[in-house]
């Protein structure tokens, strides 16, 4: 038995992470309130332009406005945030190094 106050580890294990989908994140947007942020992930797809130059901004003139679809919204303590902070930075930090890129992308860019 153990003595109160007394602390241990339990690994964590993800279950059902290869059953998830990867879908592709490029516009977010992050809420707060009370307590929690609300982190929504979205993916904007450009619309298709053919024809000659003029037809292209002929059409995109009248693009009223561009969707996003919504692939994730997690929501999460301020706390859970700033851990989220600190992987994002370590992780970019450990693959920049990896791949040699600068603050203006790879080397030779």
């Amino acid at each position: 038995m153990s003595s109160e106050g007394e602390t241990f580890e339990v690994p964590l294990v993800f279950v059902g992470a290869e059953d998830v989908p990867v879908l592709l994140g490029n516009n977010f947007i992050i809420q707060h309130q009370q307590d929690e942020f609300i982190l929504s992930v979205g993916q904007l797809t450009p619309p298709i332009l053919v024809g000659t130059l003029e037809e292209r901004e002929r059409v995109a003139k009248e693009i009223t406005h561009l969707p996003v679809k919504i692939v994730a919204r997690v929501a999460m303590t301020r706390q859970r945030l700033v851990e989220l902070i600190e992987i994002l930075q370590t992780n970019l930090k450990t693959f920049d190094e990896g791949h040699k890129v600068t603050g203006q992308g790879a080397k030779g860019e």
